[in-house]
């Protein structure tokens, strides 16, 4: 991997550098390190730190991955996606799916951005065995006041609670 980074998780990279590049081989070393942690995923920070007022990101994600139905009051997001099919799925707030767009890469036919600029809840679903997309938000981030929606679980739930929520999340897409 050519870029400069300190690890501080083993979800969390942060650049050293003050101008960023990612190339397909930095790319390919992040896939390798979401492939050897629990989660299955990975995300370079390319703003110096949490309390940086504009965040910028590549995230990795591999398929199955579970990110709880979520919002961020007085933010907004958008997403570029780089490699993969992802799933961005808006609930009201009692959980009833209100719209969701499949995003795919340049040249796939799919839309390739996508802008949520309230704050709505919402998930990612992975449907490609990797997806790499660039995620952008203001700061700072406060991991307290994000939202967990709670009429789903949280990604720290048991297997089996994810698992049934997965299953009846996807019927509702499909139906």
């Amino acid at each position: 991997m050519t870029l400069a980074y300190v690890r501080i998780t083993e979800e969390v990279l942060y650049t050293t550098l003050a101008g960023t590049h990612v190339d397909e081989a930095d790319v390919a070393a992040l896939k390798t390190m979401a492939a050897t942690n629990a989660r299955r995923r990975i995300r370079l920070c390319a703003h110096p730190g949490v309390e940086d007022s504009l965040h910028q990101m590549l995230i990795v994600h591999a398929r199955g991955n579970y990110v709880p139905p979520h919002r961020h009051p007085g933010k907004s997001e958008s997403y570029h996606m780089v490699e993969g099919d992802l799933d961005v799925v808006i609930f009201d707030d009692a959980g009833r799916i209100e719209s969701h767009l499949t995003l795919g890469p340049t040249g796939s036919g799919k839309p390739f951005f996508y802008r949520l600029s309230e704050s709505r809840f919402h998930t990612l679903i992975p449907r490609s065995d990797w997806v790499v997309f660039h995620e952008i938000t203001n700061g700072p981030f406060r991991r307290e006041e994000m939202v967990i929606a709670p009429w789903a679980p949280d990604d720290d739930a048991p297997a089996a609670e994810l698992e049934a929520y997965a299953v009846r999340l996807s019927k509702e897409l499909a139906g």
